[in-house]
């Protein structure tokens, strides 16, 4: 048996990084089914996830509770660009100018800044336990499947790579042992950067950034979290002084604000269109 109806969906893209917006109050029977058919590129419409929101409008500043369903079916607990969407979402519907986003991995402050959306990242760690990875202390500048990275969570774990040239390197290849290594217990992100600019002193250089994305399992335009992660790592190994860190991803330009230890993203948001899908009904697998 099988029912067929119409979802009504928005794509929005934060830097490159791409979702289908879905209302939660649709109802959508299983949710990680239609994450894995409508985004995928050739035969979907074409995401990096779902984000479904559900909006409290009777707060102020108002509220949306924020669910991603990647395209593999999983979910996860936070994303930077996708925080930064429904903002934006949650903005158009509500003429605030600042909204609270609740997410899996905490409550995170969200508010126009120019035409960029700035949100609120909270403190990046690398404790052990926290990211989680297999390890006694903070995995600084260690080797993991060939590949010296630094660890930590910025939501979700993340293992940053400072290279030479971020595009000289086979993302395909050197990500996938990294991200499956026996040391995480839940996966991890695998984000390459490099140095552009200078980034001492001055302040006016930056990063260049790829990020091979868990749930994913491929090459994103953009990774808010990866951001976060290499400004925090960078700062970390004493790459860079400044508190205002630009980042270049294939799909834009971000920026990372740190006051004190708490990070911010900021970054332009655009909605591209709107339209429709079809649900088909199974009785499994249910969020």
């Amino acid at each position: 048996m099988s029912a067929f109806a119409d979802i009504e969906f928005g794509k929005y893209h934060g830097t490159g990084n791409d979702f289908l917006v879905i209302d939660a109050e649709t109802y959508v029977p299983d949710r990680r089914a239609l994450a894995s058919r409508e985004c995928d590129r050739e035969t979907g419409v074409g995401a990096d996830g779902i984000l479904f929101l559900a909006l409290e409008d009777r707060y102020n500043p108002p509220r949306v509770i924020m669910t991603l369903v990647q395209p593999d079916g999983s979910t996860a607990p936070m994303c930077g660009n996708g925080a930064r969407v429904a903002g934006q979402w949650a903005m158009e519907r509500t003429g605030s100018d600042e909204v609270m986003i609740d997410t899996q991995a905490g409550t995170r402050h969200a508010a126009r800044d120019g035409d960029r959306i700035a949100v609120e990242m909270g403190e990046p760690t690398f404790d052990p336990p926290a990211v989680p990875i297999r390890a006694d202390d903070p995995v600084l500048e260690e080797s993991i499947e060939g590949l010296e990275v630094s660890v930590l969570n910025t939501g979700v774990p993340h293992a940053v790579a400072f290279v030479e040239d971020v595009d000289a390197v086979d993302l395909e290849a050197v990500a996938p042992p990294v991200r499956h290594a026996e040391d995480f217990p839940l996966g991890t992100n695998v984000t390459l950067a490099s140095v552009d600019g200078d980034v001492k002193g001055e302040g006016e250089g930056g990063f260049r950034q790829r990020t091979f994305e868990r749930g994913v399992e491929g090459e994103t335009d953009a990774c808010g979290t990866g951001a976060v992660a290499i400004a925090a790592a960078a700062r970390r190994l004493d790459l860079v002084d400044a508190d205002a860190i630009p980042i270049s991803l294939p799909g834009g330009d971000l920026e990372i604000r740190f006051d004190g230890e708490t990070a911010t993203l900021l970054g332009p948001v655009e909605h591209e269109f709107d339209g429709e899908v079809q649900s088909t009904h199974f009785s499994s697998f249910d969020l």
